[in-house]
C-alpha cells in the first residue's frame, strides 16, 4: 500500500461539511487540504499540490463559478462541484464553465467517493497513462495508489511513490533528471541529481528482483530513467 490515496482540496465555507468530508476522506486514505473562500482557494492552488478539488459554489467572498472560470483553463486537476444548487440550469452553467462533475447537497458519501475515484481515473488517462499498470511482476494502481510486487503489497515513501508515478504515467519513455526533479521536488537543480539517484536505488531495492541488475527501472546514462513498458 502506498502512503496515501491522493490529495483532495475541499473548498467550502460550511465547517460541518468540511469536517464530514475531512473525516471521510482521511479514513479512505486521502490527504485533505481545506479552503473556505475564493481568496484562500487561490492561495492554496498557488502553493499546494492536489489531485482533485471539491468545490462549493456559495462562498462568502463570491460565487464559486469564479474559481472555475479563472483557474480551469490552466488547471489540469478535476473540479467536482458540491453544491445545494440542484436546478438543471445551475448544473449546466457550472459544467459549461469547466467543472468536471456536479454533486448536489444533500449528498451520498458513497456516491461522492465514487465520483472522486472516477475523476482520478480520468486524470490518469488524460495524462496518457493506464489506471492499472503491470510489468514484470510489478503492479501499480494509479487510482487507488497501491503498489504490489508479485502480489505482495509494497510500502513506499511519498517521494518514492511520486517518482514511480511519473515513471508509470510515462512508461516506456525516457524521463530526464530535470523532469523528475521538477515534477517531484518542484525544482530542476542538477546538483540534486544525487538525491534522485538515492531514491531510484531505494525503489529498485523494493521493486526489482535483483536491484544490482534492474530490469524494470532502466538507467539511460547521462539522461535519466525509463520504466519498462508492459507492452
Amino acid at each position: 500500500m502506498t502512503v496515501d490515496a491522493g490529495r483532495i482540496l475541499i473548498v467550502d465555507d460550511e465547517l460541518p461539511i468540511r469536517r464530514l468530508l475531512r473525516n471521510t476522506l482521511k479514513v479512505q486514505g486521502y490527504t485533505v487540504l481545506e479552503a473556505g473562500s475564493i481568496k484562500e482557494t487561490l492561495q492554496c492552488v498557488a502553493t499546494e499540490k492536489f489531485d482533485v478539488m471539491i468545490l462549493d459554489l456559495g462562498l462568502p467572498d463570491g460565487d464559486g463559478l469564479r474559481i472555475i472560470e479563472q483557474l480551469k483553463p490552466a488547471l489540469p486537476q478535476p473540479i467536482i462541484v458540491l453544491s445545494s444548487r440542484g436546478d438543471d440550469g445551475g448544473k449546466v452553467t457550472a459544467l459549461d464553465a469547466g467543472a468536471d462533475d456536479y454533486v448536489t447537497k444533500p449528498f451520498s458519501v458513497e456516491e461522492l467517493m465514487a465520483r472522486i475515484r472516477a475523476a482520478l481515473r480520468h486524470r490518469v488517462q488524460d495524462q496518457g497513462g493506464k489506471p492499472l499498470f503491470t510489468a514484470g511482476g510489478l503492479s501499480v494502481d494509479l487510482v487507488r495508489r497501491t503498489v504490489q510486487r508479485d502480489s505482495l503489497d509494497v510500502k513506499l515513501s511519498p517521494k518514492e511513490y511520486s517518482i514511480l508515478q511519473q515513471l508509470v504515467v510515462h512508461a516506456g519513455k525516457v524521463l530526464t533528471h530535470r523532469h523528475l526533479l521538477r515534477e517531484v521536488w518542484g525544482q530542476e537543480n542538477v546538483e540534486d541529481v544525487a538525491y534522485l539517484r538515492v531514491y531510484i536505488r531505494q525503489l529498485r531495492g523494493k521493486l526489482e528482483v535483483d536491484p544490482e541488475q534492474p530490469t524494470l527501472i532502466i538507467t539511460e546514462p547521462g539522461v535519466g530513467y525509463r520504466l519498462r513498458d508492459s507492452t
